[in-house]
């Protein structure tokens, strides 16, 4: 397709999940990557739950899990032994579909997401680059470099930036990326072993103040070793190989190493762009920030980027609202991206601190604590929703108002299971927007869906609504990314007009 309405630069899971939503919602887009092929290797491990909430809205989040793997406990290891096991299975139970954590390598993540856009009629463009573009009033012109060197001009209403950390459209567009590089490398070992630490949960060395970690995989005895590097090798031409830090985690863990499958190191850095938005061009993922992998936040960020911005993009395409709403992406957006980076800063610099007192409450403090702190309902509530990411909200956003029960405009749309196989979720692959009341609605708001063509949901109320802080006969109006645009807990069919009619 030479001119699409949507050019997405950089086939990553970030730029393929923005494709698929796109496509999904009618709009005609253009995908193209610099590289020759998929990676076949990859950092990225975690799918968090949020994510596979978003994946179901495409039909998608079953193929994962099938593909993946369950985390069922987080193992802490102290001087060769295990110290504490945190089990987490079910650790969401209530508080989504999918209330477990999830393992699922990038490139395996990316190659179903390229199956799927190959099943819609749409594929990545290999070898294919971005040479220079220019925004005029109404589209956005850019020179592609085909594969045999020649180039080509391709205009686009919309221009995506999922190019990665070293981003062509950011540094395009004079956006500033602010941040630092951590001290050390990181490197990531895939290998087939044998031990306890092969057992599909997560592992983790609290020894030393270089992080260990081991991922389970697919397939028996498949795991990943995570961990950073103090001792860099002398000299510049020689590379560090797996044999310079195979010692800690046969020693420390207790592993036996069959087969190195792959090894790599590279540099962790934490920035945040000044803005995620310059006209027609916006910026996505690792082009408008990057973190440590603490947390496994990364391409779980990334895509929830895509997520947000698809939807408003094909509104605005459609005709369905002015171009005004693209505003709101940045602001939704980078907020959650710059408390993201300050975070996993504050808990990567705790990890791999090398004071006597940091080591002192690694390996006596947290072995001791975070197994009691897991028994707090609360606690691991709180802890589910920042890790997994239903906790992220829009509250500040000017698509978001009112507030009903413990649900606030901007606040994702709870889950309640609403039949032993049916829940309210169910109504979100429609990739609308639309209404949900639980109970029985009040005269005029059936009445208010049909005038402004929305869907209206109406679910019997019942306990386990109740549990999810959803208030009975309130109003909710859902956007098509799943989160409440308007809460209202006196369901006013006028205040549901005058939400679209000041927007």
């Amino acid at each position: 397709m030479t001119n699409p309405r949507v050019l997405i630069i950089g086939g990553g899971p970030t730029g393929l999940a923005l494709a698929l939503w796109l496509t999904k919602l009618g709009v005609a887009v253009r995908i193209i990557d610099k590289t020759a092929e998929p990676d076949t290797t990859s950092r990225a491990l975690a799918v968090q739950v949020r994510t596979l909430e978003f994946y179901r809205q495409v039909e998608m989040a079953d193929a994962l899990i099938e593909r993946g793997v369950k985390v069922a406990g987080v193992n802490l290891w102290v001087k060769g032994a295990k110290a504490a096991r945190v089990p987490i299975q079910n650790i969401g139970e209530r508080l989504s579909p999918f209330p477990f954590a999830l393992v699922f390598p990038q490139d395996a993540h990316e190659r179903l997401l390229i199956e799927r856009l190959d099943a819609l009629g749409v594929k990545v463009e290999r070898r294919t680059e971005l040479v220079r573009f220019e925004q005029q009033r109404e589209s956005v012109r850019a020179t592609l470099k085909r594969p045999d060197g020649s180039e080509e001009v391709c205009e686009a209403s919309y221009l995506a930036g999922c190019d990665g950390a070293r981003s062509t459209v950011r540094e395009a567009l004079a956006i500033g990326f602010p941040g630092g590089t951590y001290e050390g490398l990181f490197y990531v070992a895939d290998v087939e072993a044998s031990g306890p630490a092969t057992d599909h949960e997560l592992h983790v060395d609290l020894d030393e103040a270089d992080l260990l970690m081991v991922f389970p995989m697919k397939g028996k005895g498949c795991v990943r070793l995570v961990g950073t590097v103090r001792e860099e090798p002398c000299g510049a031409d020689r590379e560090l190989t797996f044999d310079d830090v195979s010692s800690r985690a046969i020693e420390h863990l207790k592993l036996t190493i069959a087969k190195v499958n792959w090894f790599s190191t590279y540099r962790v850095h934490h920035r945040v762009a000044h803005r995620f938005r310059e006209g027609r061009a916006f910026l996505l993922g690792d082009a408008g920030h990057i973190h440590s992998p603490v947390g496994g936040q990364g391409m779980n960020t990334g895509i929830g980027d895509a997520v947000n911005l698809a939807w408003k993009l094909a509104t605005v395409l459609n005709g369905s609202a002015a171009e005004s709403l693209l505003d709101t992406y940045e602001p939704e957006r980078i907020g959650f991206a710059r408390r993201l980076v300050a975070t996993t800063d504050r808990v990567f610099t705790f990890a791999t601190k090398r004071s006597p007192i940091a080591q002192r409450v690694r390996t006596m403090l947290v072995p001791r604590v975070v197994p009691l702190l897991f028994r707090l309902p609360a606690l691991r509530r709180l802890l589910f929703q920042t890790v997994s990411q239903i906790g992220v909200n829009y509250r500040d956003s000017s698509l978001s108002g009112g507030k009903a029960g413990a649900v606030r405009g901007g606040d994702r749309l709870p889950w309640a299971r609403t039949a032993p196989d049916q829940d309210n979720f169910a109504p979100l692959v429609s990739l609308t927007w639309q209404v949900h009341v639980y109970g029985e609605p009040r005269p005029g708001v059936a009445e208010a869906c049909a005038e402004l063509r929305l869907p209206l949901h109406i679910l019997a109320w019942q306990a386990e609504i109740r549990r999810a802080d959803l208030m009975a006969r309130a109003l909710y109006l859902v956007r098509p990314d799943g989160y409440v645009a308007l809460a209202d807990p006196s369901a006013d069919a006028g205040r549901l007009r005058h939400y679209f009619d000041e927007r």
